[in-house]
């Protein structure tokens, strides 16, 4: 899950809005008071940063009979790692340490054959605009626990991947968001340093900025302040532990501390990071989304008369969004502990233009008990486009999903044909033909229902 990518289709309207508004702050609790009223999330907390102050404001708890939860309390980010991944890119670059232009096999183990297509090598600056054709995730990746889904992802399994994969398309020509690609780029990062990605992290990044309460594996102070994750239906999940991609989405952090690190990057703080945040938010490579560009990592939302950098997060239990508008002056982070997507609020608050979703609550599901033998029929591989598989396996008595490249999550049944996914809101719906075989499923999501045909 760590990347998650908005529908923006609501976001490209052409009023501008004076430099410096900001949303009354009474309005900012109501809209905090609204999700959790409206089971969007258990626990949400914002930070707004101007030139001026810093406020932080918070709504709900670190769990159902949690404290509540405030600029202290400490969230996964998920894939917001990766605009720290690309500080340290830029960072490295500024040191002259690395060079954007570096093949990323210069940094790998000679026995590590690294992806190439037409004499052209995969550079670290391929990886960092997402343009380097390598794929969303490993098709090795098939996690032992589907609950923490990338601890048992080795350096092994990656290098296994790289060596053996062919690209699909030429280096440079398409937008691909890789979740791999990002890992891939920290280890490389730590490799060059001689130390752990973490340690990295701390010392270039965490440490200068007196990010105090940021880190990958949780301190005991940090585990005391933990939010809890939940799901979509707001059932707590587990904590996720990434290994071989943690530079993909393995931070967890508070809104304190966020702000620490969204005021560098806006320059209203000396910082000796301020030359590498100046090359990450560079945004001259296109994307597959409309007005919207990508420096490194960083992506780039063109509005009338300014530009909103950004990026998000998600991770099994959480949502986390980063974004600052340095015309305007505002730099917002929205951390959440659920899956439910809260971007809209960190955009609307960024820029008051830019209209909040409408969320309705997710419908309350109950799962009953299913002859284990009527299970065995759905076990199948079903295609729902040329590309993308989804995989139904069956364990003990109970039934998985697992698309191509993401990690397996279990069906829960609410009837003989129907079953629920309690880590986002959607449903499979097995159908049978005249002979009682089922020749495909439906998926519904996001208010589609996509049939996909048994192919196995």
């Amino acid at each position: 899950m760590l990347a998650v990518l908005p529908l923006l289709g609501a976001l490209l309207f052409s009023r501008a809005w004076p430099a410096g508004s900001a949303v009354d702050p009474t309005e900012i609790q109501q809209i905090l008071k609204e999700a959790i009223d409206n089971r969007r999330t258990v626990g949400i907390v914002v930070g707004i940063v101007d030139a001026e102050k810093i406020q932080i404001f918070s709504n709900g708890k670190t769990a159902r009979d949690g404290r509540n939860v405030d600029g202290d309390s400490v969230f996964e980010i998920g894939s917001v790692t990766k605009t720290f991944t690309a500080t340290l890119l830029a960072d490295m670059v500024k040191r002259g340490l690395v060079s954007l232009d570096d093949p990323a096999s210069k940094y790998l183990p000679d026995t590590v054959k690294v992806p190439s297509r037409g004499g052209r090598e995969i550079t670290l600056l391929d990886i960092a605009i997402q343009r380097s054709g390598l794929p969303r995730m490993p098709t090795n990746f098939k996690p032992a626990d589907p609950e923490n889904p990338y601890a048992d992802y080795t350096v092994e399994k990656m290098y296994e991947f790289l060596s053996g994969y062919q690209l699909p398309r030429d280096i440079g020509e398409k937008y691909e968001y890789s979740n791999l690609g990002v890992g891939l780029l920290g280890h490389i990062l730590a490799r060059k340093a001689g130390q752990s990605y973490e340690a990295l992290l701390a010392e270039r990044i965490f440490r200068p900025l007196e990010m105090n309460s940021t880190a990958i594996v949780l301190t005991s102070d940090m585990s005391s302040r933990l939010a809890a994750g939940h799901s979509s239906g707001l059932t707590p999940q587990k904590n996720w532990d990434l290994n071989a991609l943690a530079g993909a989405g393995a931070i967890r952090s508070t809104v304190n501390d966020m702000m620490k690190y969204v005021a560098a990057y806006m320059g209203l703080k000396p910082s000796p990071l301020s030359a590498a945040m100046e090359l990450a938010q560079q945004g001259s490579n296109d994307t597959t989304i409309p007005n919207m560009r990508i420096g490194l990592f960083w992506h780039l939302l063109k509005r009338p008369d300014s530009v909103i950098v950004w990026h998000n997060g998600g991770t099994g239990g959480y949502h986390s969004f980063v974004g600052f508008d340095r015309k305007r002056g505002v730099g917002v982070v929205v951390l959440s502990n659920s899956t439910n997507d809260i971007d809209d609020i960190g955009f609307h608050l960024v820029d008051p233009q830019i209209p909040l979703a409408k969320f309705e609550a997710r419908k309350e599901r109950k799962e009953i008990a299913v002859d284990p033998g009527v299970l065995d029929a759905y076990v199948g591989e079903y295609r729902l486009a040329p590309n993308f598989v989804l995989a139904i396996t069956k364990e003990g008595q109970q039934l998985f999903l697992q698309a191509t490249g993401q990690s397996r999550l279990r069906l829960h049944p609410e009837a003989e044909t129907e079953f629920f996914i309690t880590e986002a809101d959607a449903q499979v719906s097995f159908v049978k033909d005249s002979t009682g075989k089922v020749g495909h499923l439906i998926l519904h999501q996001g208010g589609r229902d996509q049939k996909a045909e048994r192919i196995k």
